[in-house]
């Protein structure tokens, strides 16, 4: 492998028959480009649907009710459904062991503000887990407490834009802002990674809303975080569960869509893996196919350089040089123009993804930032170095078994 004679007899083959080594390595090269763009397109998919529930937590599921489309026991269909205190009670206590974190929620449309400043945003009157289920990153302050529910507190943590807007640059906790006509003090400043309509949002306490928006125990929605230990399967099997006892519970129809709901991001995660792994194996279906046509056009050309030098193998043989000599220097000049070849196709397929033009047009269509994981790379290097042996070694094989006289009388 390290013989200097047989490496430059390696490049001058290959200096003296340019465009045989360059089809060679088209093949090739064009199965690595390919694959590696294939992939990046593939993987950007990923990453956006990994971003588009990047503000929710994955373990996150929710109840939503609604009005009944279809009569159930004697109920007519129209029927309003409201949750209430006692269903989150009847949530926690039933399946415990099954959840993690757990909120209410009441939502509102509010105006806020602050000395001459105003506006209208988004009110969500949440319990202390709220903060983990939305993955709400506090930046200055507090969230929501547990002594803030039994206290019912006027109380508010607000969003990055919504302090921009009241207080500009200057400090915002432990300030009061009127919220639609009743005062709240300012606790926390939070930021999310949902983007600006997340950061437009405030919270308060669930106890305070229930007081002051229509002294009731009425709630918009539960939210659930299931324990993060059960597999995707197990969690499905838990939110369809807990719908048909909330169902059984609640008086709705077992197939009345309408009235009741459970998001559940089990649902999302299996279907988003199932068909990311499906497109993940047809770009290797693809791939595949793409480079076996490269492996098998590389053997078609060394069967051909093989019987260009038939003689030459004939005059080494005759002199007594071993048949493993001859497929080596063979297998060398192989594997040499396929690693050179898929090297160049895996480093352009990498520049044309990390192309800022490319991934802001790429973006328009739902992926973002394509690229090739390192181990994607290492799997293609293997590939290739396995894949130049493969081309080579069976006609040099062949090439090495003939006789040297049948070789010297070969035209």
């Amino acid at each position: 492998m390290f013989d200097i004679d047989r490496w430059r007899e390696i490049f001058q083959s290959i200096s003296k028959n340019k465009l045989r080594s360059v089809m060679s390595g088209f093949t090739v090269a064009f199965a690595i480009l390919l694959f590696t763009l294939l992939f990046g397109v593939v993987t950007g998919l990923s990453n956006s649907f990994s971003d588009a529930f990047a503000d929710d937590a994955q373990n996150f599921m929710s109840v939503r009710v609604w009005r009944t489309s279809k009569p159930f026991k004697g109920l007519q269909t129209g029927r309003r459904i409201q949750l209430k205190n006692k269903d989150f009670d009847f949530v926690k206590e039933e399946y415990d062991s099954n959840i993690q974190h757990l909120t209410a929620r009441i939502n509102k449309n509010v105006n806020i503000s602050y000395k001459n400043k105003q506006d209208n945003y988004s009110l969500q009157a949440v319990h202390p887990d709220h903060q983990f289920l939305e993955k709400t990153i506090i930046d200055e302050g507090r969230y929501i407490n547990n002594r803030d529910l039994i206290e019912k507190a006027k109380v508010i943590v607000i969003g990055r834009l919504v302090k921009q807007d009241l207080f500009g640059e200057l400090p915002a906790i432990g300030k009061r802002v009127n919220v639609s006509g009743i005062s709240y003090q300012v606790v926390g400043v939070f930021s999310d990674e949902g983007g600006d309509n997340e950061e437009r949002k405030t919270f308060m306490p669930v106890t305070t809303a229930q007081m002051i928006y229509g002294n009731n125990d009425n709630l918009s929605q539960i939210v659930i975080g299931y324990d993060p230990k059960l597999s995707l399967d197990e969690a499905i099997a838990f939110g369809n569960k807990m719908e048909r006892d909330l169902r059984k519970k609640l008086d709705i129809h077992p197939d009345d869509q309408s009235a009741l709901s459970i998001q559940n991001m089990a649902e999302a995660n299996k279907g988003v893996g199932t068909f990311v792994i499906a497109l993940y194996f047809i770009v290797i279906f693809i791939g595949s196919g793409t480079l076996i046509a490269g492996i098998i056009g590389i053997s078609n050309i060394m069967i051909f350089v093989i019987k260009e030098r038939t003689k030459e193998f004939g005059i080494r043989k005759a002199l007594g040089a071993q048949p493993s000599s001859i497929v080596g220097m063979v297998v060398q000049e192989s594997v040499l123009i396929t690693t050179i070849a898929g090297y160049i196709g895996l480093s352009l397929g990498t520049y044309i993804l990390s192309l800022e033009s490319l991934n802001k047009t790429l973006a328009e269509y739902f992926i973002k930032d394509p690229s090739v994981s390192p181990s994607i790379i290492i799997g293609a290097t293997v590939t290739l170095i396995v894949s130049g042996l493969i081309a080579a070694y069976v006609p040099a094989k062949i090439a090495a078994k003939i006789k040297p006289i049948v070789a010297l009388r070969a035209d």
